[in-house]
């Protein structure tokens, strides 16, 4: 098979829609905007002292099928470390240690569940109630809000502070009262009930620029893909129904037989001519998806201020407190993720340092005496889309009306949320309809555990 492909964009999706085409013989190039791979999920250069720093912390979890695939594809699954326990805190200091035992799923976690220290043994019943539920509901149910099923199934303001909310606001980057049904039992269901694995974090080991070193590179280059940097499109020319051309910013034009838009949504309404988006419900209903924002605050401080790995905040500003090491001499990184970060807006960056530099030193003591070497905040004003009731019905399968463009991001319908595992499943399932367009029937998705 000669057919040529331009995939526009090299973050996750692109990258497995690369894999996956050029393992079935495809002659494909990646044109990424940026000097970098990775998209969301990637890193830059601090200018301050050249050290890669992630824009934000990305983790997978055991459930993620289609991202281990990738990684175990390209050879970087070694540069990722499973972490056995997960650390809860609370704001007096107090950790409640998170891990699976012997026993079989949805039992596995039954005991760190009860040692909770957050929770009364009446709110763990009443969770216990909850989950049950949620495990018997199925999946083609009516996405309805989350909160009134919450409600309507005796949960209270603190369990959904302090059970459900706090795994879904970082699963999902959006608040409960914002969600549906549908992905947060399968957040539940997936990560905590079905298997003893689904709910294993794994954490990258580098920075997440690495990820896309050495090894992927190789595997690019011995595949024949080639992955072009700072080639930004500027517009998809469509005639007669197809793709005709690129039209690259910087002035000249590339064509091919086939297109993949592994690009935000938002991206793809601006690449494709205005008439083209008004013909096709498929593309115009792109403007009902909603996003949420996310803000990460990096640290680097003069010692060490946690022997944790990681913390999972409870009644705190932040969610996630990831703890990088020494980087440096003298320096120790720690990153603080605050999801669906609505309340930030209209907040300078300072004050969002000094909030969450204050609440570092409330929980760790050693923060508190510590001197600040440097700090940086970043916020994705449209990091994910909204997992908000119904959202299905906006996204996108990844074959569009244009008869050579297949489409792919986390955004598209893979029937995940906006994770590195749902825009990994994105490329895949673009790649097979590409396939399923040449008379060729394949499955490329892997299966759940």
């Amino acid at each position: 098979m000669s057919d040529e492909v331009v995939i526009i964009g090299a973050g996750l999706a692109g990258l497995a829609a690369a894999t996956a085409l050029a393992q079935h013989g495809f002659r494909v190039t990646i044109r990424e905007a940026r000097g970098r791979a990775g998209g969301r999920a990637g890193s830059f250069a601090d200018v301050a002292t050249g050290q890669l720093v992630d824009a934000c912390q990305h983790v997978s979890m055991g459930c993620c099928t289609n991202l281990a695939h990738f990684c175990q594809t390209v050879g970087v699954t070694h540069l990722l470390e499973a972490q056995p326990w997960l650390y809860f805190m609370t704001p007096d200091r107090r950790v409640s240690r998170f891990g699976a035992d012997r026993l079989p799923a949805p039992l596995h976690l039954g005991r760190s569940f009860l040692r909770a220290h957050y929770l009364t043994w009446g709110e763990k019943l009443r969770i216990a109630r909850g989950l049950a539920a949620l495990g018997r509901a199925q999946p083609q149910a009516a996405d309805v809000p989350f909160a009134e099923w919450l409600h309507c199934h005796g949960q209270t303001p603190r369990t959904v502070d302090r059970f459900w909310g706090l795994v879904l606001t970082s699963a999902l980057n959006e608040t409960v009262d914002r969600i549906g049904l549908h992905y947060a039992r399968k957040v539940f269901v997936d990560g905590f009930l079905t298997h003893r694995r689904g709910f294993e974090v794994l954490l990258p080991t580098v920075p997440l620029g690495r990820l896309y070193g050495e090894e992927l590179q190789t595997w690019l280059e011995r595949h024949g893909v080639r992955l072009l940097l700072n080639q930004a499109v500027k517009q998809i020319d469509v005639r007669d129904g197809a793709v005709a051309a690129l039209d690259l910013r910087d002035g000249t034009r590339t064509e091919a037989d086939w297109y993949v838009a592994a690009v935000p949504f938002d991206r793809l309404l601006d690449l494709l001519p205005a008439e083209v988006v008004e013909a096709h419900a498929y593309l115009g209903n792109l403007r009902q998806l909603q996003t949420s924002p996310i803000t990460s605050v990096h640290f680097w401080y003069d010692r060490a201020v946690t022997e944790l790995p990681h913390a999972v905040l409870v009644d705190c500003v932040g969610q996630w407190v990831f703890n990088r090491g020494a980087v440096a001499p003298g320096e120790h990184y720690v990153q603080v993720v605050v999801s669906a970060a609505r309340a930030f807006r209209g907040l300078g960056h300072d004050e969002v340092q000094r909030r969450i530099l204050a609440e570092m030193a409330a929980l760790f003591p050693l923060a508190a005496g510590a001197n600040l070497v440097r700090a940086r905040v970043v916020t994705e004003h449209a990091a994910t889309f909204s997992a908000v009731p119904g959202v299905d019905r906006w996204r996108p399968a990844q074959a569009s009306p244009l008869r050579n463009l297949l489409v792919a991001g986390d955004w598209t319908a893979t029937g995940w949320p906006a994770t590195m595992e749902g825009a990994v499943r994105s490329g895949y399932l673009a790649a097979e309809a590409l396939l399923a367009k040449k008379g060729i029937t394949q499955r490329l998705v892997q299966p759940d555990l």
